[in-house]
């Protein structure tokens, strides 16, 4: 794979301040970001640049995250997909693993902003 195929990446995340610091942890790693603060904003960036990995917050406004996975995957985008999120609790994360197929799920409150970026460059088999 040649460096100009660029992976591209869409965060959607309604929590400013995290996204600012996301931003800031994906800078300088040779990948093409997209930020969203919204579900239905991240449907339709999504649909725009069909990105390689989408990560989604579960709990935002206009369109929680599982439904945009939901939509995501009836419109045939074939991004993968980590879920971001502050719930634990298992129905949660059956949902977003019955919608989202091979998706990941990281709890926020548990994993440092280098541990996410490392998933992400995993899942995308990036170095």
């Amino acid at each position: 794979m040649s460096e100009s195929n660029t992976k591209k990446v869409l965060i959607v995340e309604d929590d400013k301040d995290f996204s600012y610091l996301l931003e800031q942890s994906f800078n300088n790693q040779g990948m093409d970001m997209s930020y969203a603060h919204d579900g239905e904003e991240g449907l339709a960036l999504a649909e725009k640049i069909n990105p390689d990995l989408i990560m989604i917050d579960i709990l935002m406004p206009k369109m929680d995250g599982i439904e945009m996975a939901r939509q995501v995957r009836a419109k045939g985008i074939s991004s993968k997909i980590i879920f971001l999120t502050n719930f634990k609790d298992l129905d949660h994360i059956s949902q977003a693993i019955e919608v989202a197929g091979e998706a990941d799920y990281i709890v926020k409150a548990d994993m440092h902003l280098a541990d996410i970026v490392k998933r992400a460059k995993d899942k995308l088999g990036v170095k």
